[in-house]
């Protein structure tokens, strides 16, 4: 999906788009490289046996930027979302299938601040790793997107992200046990270079 005018639809009208080819090989490749060049020794890195974590990517890995921010990435940005954005929060996960873990249905809702300063509408709020985050009011959350860009092939058999399409539409959103589950999920099978 690369039409600009396709993916509006489908955010409007589910909440996410996959768009493939976003990235060449060689800009994977880069990306892939300056986290490994990277090291294990910062703070911000959470490393156990087999699971890598990086919070503040951006920050931490700057070499990966360019990378990212792409040409081709930005254009697709600004067609959905105009130029007045700017990055609230990065992560990084490697999450082997040996060290994998359950993560319950839920929205993003919290951005990543630089300090905690009490203003109506704001929270609760939290702290990760040294870095704070809040829940904003709903309508800066409406104007939130995530960029989720994938290093390797995902499916239902390693990790892919699941959705509940058009949860977005019933606001700050609980999704009931799955025992009770009469909602279509889809699984984001992802090949690497998407995002989603």
């Amino acid at each position: 999906m690369t039409d600009v005018d396709t993916i509006k639809r489908a955010i409007a009208n589910d909440g996410f788009a996959i768009i493939e080819n976003i990235y060449t090989t060689n800009e994977i490749d880069t990306i892939l490289l300056a986290i490994t060049q990277a090291g294990i020794i910062n703070p911000a890195y959470g490393k156990t046996p087999g699971l890598f974590a990086i919070r503040r990517f951006l920050k931490e890995v700057p070499e990966a930027v360019h990378a990212i921010f792409t040409s081709k990435l930005q254009a697709v940005i600004t067609g959905l979302f105009g130029e007045a954005y700017f990055v609230v929060k990065s992560i990084y996960f490697d999450k082997p299938a040996e060290t994998n873990w359950f993560v319950a249905w839920h929205q993003d809702l919290t951005i990543s601040v630089d300090k905690k300063i009490e203003a109506e509408g704001f929270g609760p709020w939290t702290v990760k790793h040294n870095q704070f985050g809040v829940q904003p009011p709903a309508g800066i959350l409406q104007d939130n997107f995530t960029i989720r860009i994938h290093l390797d092939d995902t499916d239902e058999y390693n990790g892919a992200l699941k959705v509940i399409p058009a949860s977005h539409l019933k606001g700050i959103y609980r999704h009931q046990a799955e025992g009770n589950d009469v909602e279509t999920v889809k699984i984001c099978r992802i090949k690497r270079a998407a995002s989603c």
